[in-house]
């Protein structure tokens, strides 16, 4: 991504290891000048170190370390594959491990906003690539034959003279060679790992339970923790009394504490709802539960508060509202607020006029609720902080960022923080803020002693951090003929607006106004598996399919006809999206589902496609009725996300993110009544059940050769969509609230 900035001698350092072997280091953060190699590693002799990702044994094999943290989205797997491909070393040979967090030596380490995959592309297979030609040069030294002769195969170097040797043997030799600037990767053609299936690495790791998740996270002498927190968002801690807690059973100690100081400057993911807290600390989970209900608490008003924020706008004070918020209000705000002149994020042409002009104008208007995580692993961390020195370990998606604010809460420099990630019980965004990390931390530091804090369900569901609340007004003008002249969205949520102002169908109309605005709020909000596409595509696809029926068109005819005008004839500059290959799973998933000739009447069917994070997809939802209520029982899907890496784990995420699309569509939904969530567990708060999910999901990928982009989040918010339109086959009424059964029961 920046070899116009640096090369590539820049990019990697050689070292030898005092037991003998290569250590071939990365420089994530170098430019245009070599740094210095990395401090030597403590490694046992029989290893030798090949780049921050590969050990080779002197009995050739080989592990891989995966720099990312993983939820179930198989970057153990993926990422590691790009190393063997390029290193050109038997699979079967490779053992994988999640790499220590190093963000000099691993880079970043963050997983979200599907860019595992496309972040590494290229770095991960230049380590491979490198490498395997250092290798190569270190046998062609020492067999005294010239390196293009020596041919490489799963981990063998060999010469037509009949040598051959496996890698350990020359990972010594290797050390003392400069770094190759030129190292060559392989052609998409030229794949033999890439591209092939491969079983998840800890498959049967997870299936037999074996300790991989935070909550499975032991150390001895280790105790217990939970936090208190307020019942309502807009109330702080008055005072407690903790007298009988503490002569309950197994209980060592009960106090409040501040996450942050009140001068304390956060960074972009350091969101926390409460800032004042109260911890409960025992020997067991079940001890420290029972003894917080003894608690007595007193709560007030949290009033206006003034933060100050560091985020990719700079430094900006942010006034948090002291309402006690209902859901009915929300929506009474947010219906004010979308009658209120906002602001305008693009104009293309002379939309005003072409209203005016109309001969037939289509408004509706879409609404989200917030939406909580619910991973099914809650929150949890450990932590056992010293006077001079901390380990923290748990699920993370982002170490390198919770590593310099953990800094400044415990006053410990980072390089006295040790992090270590544990597999997560799924994540979508939320665990993208370490709020309970710090926590965790902090309670340790105050104990002196190592703690596993754990969130309940009810803890995880009424904290915030949830998927804001969305409203969307979309209007089309049409002329006399059923052309469309103009199109006009205009939307806006509590706290955040989620409309993109480059989106298709920008692009493709010549006369476009897209317009943006937002309430601030107290309810905190965070990340949510494509964060405002989720929305933007369930509103603006719905539209476009009552739009066709209005023009009288076959909703995939009428999207390619616009993409295609996209293509030929863009209207504007900047519009974010590449129209040939939008259009290009439209034409895949009308393929595959036979959309044209499935006309047998069995099925209602619905589509829509979107665009985000780099990739695109499209899906063909077909819903039936099921004991008087609509079931999507089968589901076609097209993406294209480039090279696709191990298509059975590519294929599982598109599955999930269908079924949670269904899931979320039907019944996800958080409300609020003066600011107490009125859900706390899955009896209040529905998710998509085994027998709910679709009997087949149809998976097609888009077969190219342009570089990996997303697919964790992509091919998620389409679904919503989908749904709507099969929705409306279905039952003759459109729906423009979600979740769409509960409007179902209200209608």
């Amino acid at each position: 991504m920046k070899n116009n900035k640096q090369n590539r001698r820049s990019f990697l350092k050689s070292s030898a290891l005092a037991g003998g072997g290569l250590m071939l280091s990365f420089n994530w953060f170098s430019e245009a000048k070599a740094t210095e190699a990395l401090a030597e590693l403590n490694l046992p002799k029989e290893w030798s170190e090949l780049t921050g990702y590969i050990k080779i044994g002197t009995d050739n094999s080989i592990k891989i370390f995966c720099p990312n943290p993983e939820f179930g989205q198989n970057v153990m797997t993926s990422l590691p594959m790009m190393v063997a491909e390029e290193l050109e070393v038997a699979w079967e040979d490779v053992e994988v491990e999640m790499g220590p967090h190093d963000n000099l030596k691993l880079g970043p380490q963050f997983t979200g906003g599907s860019n595992s995959v496309r972040m590494y592309w290229k770095p991960l297979r230049a380590a491979g690539a490198s490498a395997r030609q250092m290798l190569v040069e270190a046998a062609a030294q020492t067999w005294n034959v010239p390196a293009d002769q020596i041919k490489v195969k799963e981990g063998v170097l060999s010469h037509s003279n009949g040598k051959s040797a496996k890698y350990g043997e020359f990972a010594s030799k290797a050390a003392t060679l400069p770094v190759p600037n030129d190292a060559k990767t392989k052609e998409v053609k030229d794949f033999n790992i890439i591209s092939k299936s491969k079983k998840n690495v800890e498959g049967t790791k997870v299936v037999t339970g074996k300790p991989l998740f935070g909550m499975d996270y032991r150390v001895d002498g280790m105790l217990t923790t939970m936090i208190q927190h307020p019942p309502a968002f807009g109330m702080k801690l008055k005072s407690f009394d903790s007298s009988q807690t503490l002569k309950m059973p197994g209980i060592k100690d009960v106090f409040s504490f501040k996450l942050y100081d009140d001068d304390f400057v956060q960074g972009g993911f350091d969101t926390r709802t409460f800032n004042e807290l109260i911890a409960i600390v025992g020997n067991s989970t079940w001890e420290v539960m029972n003894a917080r209900k003894a608690l007595k608490v007193q709560w007030e008003a949290a009033g206006e508060v003034k933060e100050t924020m560091n985020g990719r706008g700079g430094q900006r004070e942010v006034t948090i509202p002291a309402r006690l918020e209902s859901t009915s209000i929300q929506h009474d705000l947010m219906a004010e607020y979308a009658n209120k002149p906002a602001r305008e994020l693009r104009k293309d042409g002379d939309p005003e006029t072409a209203f005016k002009n109309a001969a037939q104008v289509l408004e509706r208007t879409y609404n989200a609720p917030f939406l909580a995580h619910n991973c099914m692993e809650p929150m949890n961390f450990f932590a056992h902080v010293e006077a001079d020195k901390a380990l923290v370990a748990g699920p993370i998606q982002a170490p390198a960022w919770m590593e310099p604010t953990l800094s400044k809460l415990l006053k410990i420099p980072p390089e006295k923080i040790e992090i270590q990630m544990t597999r997560m019980g799924g994540g979508f965004g939320r665990r993208a803020y370490a709020q309970y990390a710090y926590e965790a931390a902090l309670i340790s530091q105050k104990v002196k002693a190592p703690v596993k804090l754990i969130y309940s369900r009810e803890d995880d569901m009424t904290y915030g951090i949830y998927r804001p609340m969305y409203t969307a007004t979309y209007r089309a003008a049409l002329d006399a003929n059923k052309n469309l002249i103009g199109f006009h969205v205009k939307g806006g949520g509590i706290p955040e607006s989620p409309i993109h102002a480059n989106r298709f169908p920008a692009g493709a109309v010549d006369n476009y106004l897209a317009e943006s605005w937002e309430i601030p709020s107290n309810v905190t909000i965070g990340a949510f598996r494509a964060p405002r596409s989720n929305f933007n595509a369930a509103a603006e696809q719905s539209f476009l399919d009552e739009l066709a029926e209005l023009m009288g068109k076959d909703p995939i005819a009428m999207r390619l006809e616009m993409l295609k005008r996209a293509k030929e004839n863009p209207v504007g500059e900047n519009n974010d999206y590449d129209a040939e290959r939008y259009a290009g799973v439209l034409e895949l998933v009308k393929e595959k589902s036979n959309w044209t000739t499935a006309k047998d009447g069995k099925y209602s069917r619905g589509v829509a496609a979107y665009f985000c994070h780099n990739s695109y997809a499209a899906h063909v939802v077909d819903m039936v009725s099921k004991d008087g209520q609509p079931y999507v029982e089968q589901v076609f899907s097209a993406v294209d996300c480039g090279v696709v890496i191990n298509p059975d784990a590519a294929t599982n995420m598109v599955q999930g993110a269908v079924v949670d699309g269904i899931g979320q569509s039907f019944y996800g939904a958080l409300t609020h009544n003066n600011g107490v969530p009125e859900q706390s567990n899955f009896d209040t708060y529905r998710m998509i059940r085994h027998n709910e999910a679709p009997k087949k999901i149809e998976v097609h990928f888009v077969q190219n050769e342009v570089d990996p982009t997303g697919l964790g989040e992509p091919p998620f918010p389409p679904v919503f969509g989908a749904v709507a339109n099969a929705l409306y086959k279905n039952t003759g009424k459109r729906h423009y609230n979600q979740p769409f059964l509960s409007e179902m029961e209200n209608i």
